[in-house]
């Protein structure tokens, strides 16, 4: 390991002019590489799990908040609009979630520019800012446009956080678990959801504990901003940068100094051919590029036009038109929720991602013809009640196995590394978009469509989904990044 480092140490200046590796550094992690395979590398099977996990639980932070943030104006949003003087204005509790969505659609033009330009460890810290600030601003304030604020805010660092959770844990992992720990940011999301249900059920009979609520966000925050400072740096940020020599010592802490130099070489064969520092827009507009962000993109309408966020951002409202009480049926959604994602992490590596998102989009599809029966005449009093629960609880069960979690995994695996950034910024941008519509449209639309024609339209495009990833869908289980790289251009070609 010390003669690769000294190699590093010599030529990161050449490295930091031109990106191409120079002959004598692939020469000696070629070497390596040969070295670790059929060397001494034979025999050491896996670098342990344990050394990247404290990592990775502490970049999940971001995504327990996303998702408590998603669901904590569920149980609240009545209370809120009531002491802030909205109350039963459709419009007004709309833009109290979408405002938060237009931020977080601001944000995520920027996360990947932002992870790029200052690391993946800077840019968690920079998008669990706004979130302290937001939530403070939201809990403390006496009006309509101070809650807009303080949502607006959150809605920033809600947009920066998901892809640069997806860059971290992708990076940071060993191979054998990247599976398993991309899977497991949702079960973070999940929780966090929860969280936010759970903390909103005394908000019916205390007025003001809406604030409380706003309150409790700020503590994992700020724990995100601080744990994430003894976090590693990706190795292939630093890479990238020209930083070689750290990147080295980064793979030695995550997965232990007889993995280094099999780590390096990977990674320096990855960054052949790579002939600038950063992703173009225009990169992505042709050819293979655009094949992927089009498959990204399109899967991640499809996810918002099912109507899945109005589920966690309304589940009160609508529970409450069917006469359920709304505290019980809302964690029992949180509970289904947890429980798919569960689902998602045992399967993902089993059955595959396309199957998943088949299973997930067609049960979903299902759901919603129920609670689209449900209010029909051809219901009685008993089964309005069973469908319209039962329906959407089926509805978040069958979204949190497939269509929840494999979007965001499914793009990073089939997008190159350089790209990988700028990529999911683009795609996360068409979600929250898409998410900012329904949120703010989707009590209005209720109003005037009613339920059965609202559910159809959902229904519609959960069976576009199927479709779509039935014919443009690679299943990427169990292949390398070659493989599937190679799949898609056989793809793009025919």
């Amino acid at each position: 390991m010390d003669s690769v480092r000294r190699t590093y140490t010599m030529m990161r200046g050449r490295h930091i002019e031109k990106r191409v590796p120079s002959r004598e550094l692939l020469s000696v992690l070629d070497k390596a590489e040969t070295a670790a395979v059929t060397g001494t590398g034979k025999d050491i099977g896996n670098p342990s799990w344990k050394r990247s996990l404290p990592h990775v639980f502490v970049a999940s932070l971001t995504s327990l908040l996303f998702g408590y943030h998603l669901g904590v104006v569920n149980e609240t949003l009545e209370s809120i609009s009531i002491d802030l003087g909205f109350s039963g204005n459709t419009i007004a509790e709309g833009l109290v979630v979408s405002t938060c969505l237009g931020g977080a659609f601001i944000g995520s033009l920027f996360s990947g520019l932002v992870a790029d330009g200052v690391g993946r460890r800077r840019a968690f810290q920079l998008s669990a800012l706004p979130m302290i600030i937001g939530a403070s601003v939201s809990a403390t304030t006496e009006s309509l446009e101070g809650m807009l604020l303080g949502r607006f805010f959150v809605g920033i660092g809600m947009g920066i956080g998901p892809s640069v959770t997806a860059l971290y844990v992708t990076e940071v992992s060993p191979a054998y678990v990247r599976g398993t720990y991309g899977s497991s940011t949702q079960i973070a999301t999940c929780l966090g959801l929860l969280a936010s249900l759970f903390a909103g059920i005394p908000a019916k009979d205390n007025l003001g504990w809406w604030r409380i609520c706003f309150w409790i966000s700020t503590v994992p925050a700020v724990v995100l901003a601080v744990f994430m400072q003894l976090c590693a740096e990706s190795p292939q940020w630093l890479f990238k940068r020209g930083r070689a020599a750290e990147a080295e010592v980064v793979f030695e802490k995550l997965l232990g100094g007889a993995y280094v130099k099999a780590a390096m070489a990977e990674l320096v064969k990855s960054d052949r051919g790579d002939d600038g520092d950063s992703a173009k827009l225009s990169e992505l507009l042709f050819g293979r590029s655009f094949r992927v962000v089009f498959i990204g993109s399109t899967l991640f309408a499809l996810q918002q036009l099912s109507g899945i966020n109005a589920v966690f951002y309304f589940s009160s409202t609508v529970f409450k038109k069917a006469g359920v009480p709304s505290a019980s049926a809302n964690i029992c959604v949180g509970v289904c929720n947890l429980l798919g994602s569960t689902v998602a992490v045992v399967l993902m590596d089993k059955l595959g991602r396309k199957v998943l998102l088949i299973g997930s989009f067609a049960g979903m599809a299902v759901s919603l013809g129920l609670q689209a029966l449900a209010h029909t005449s051809y219901s009685s009093t008993f089964g309005t009640l069973f469908l319209s629960v039962g329906g959407m609880l089926l509805f978040v069960l069958s979204f949190a196995t497939g269509a929840g979690p494999v979007p965001s995994i499914l793009l990073s695996e089939i997008c190159p590394g350089r790209l990988r950034a700028t990529a999911l910024a683009v795609c996360l941008a068409v979600h929250w978009v898409i998410n900012f519509f329904v949120g703010l449209l989707f009590l209005r639309m209720l109003e005037q469509l009613g339920s059965v024609l609202l559910n159809a339209i959902f229904g519609f495009f959960c069976v576009v989904a199927v479709i779509f990833v039935q014919k443009n869908v690679i299943e990427t289980k169990g292949k390398s990044l070659q493989e599937i790289e190679i799949s898609l251009l056989s793809a793009t070609s025919q």
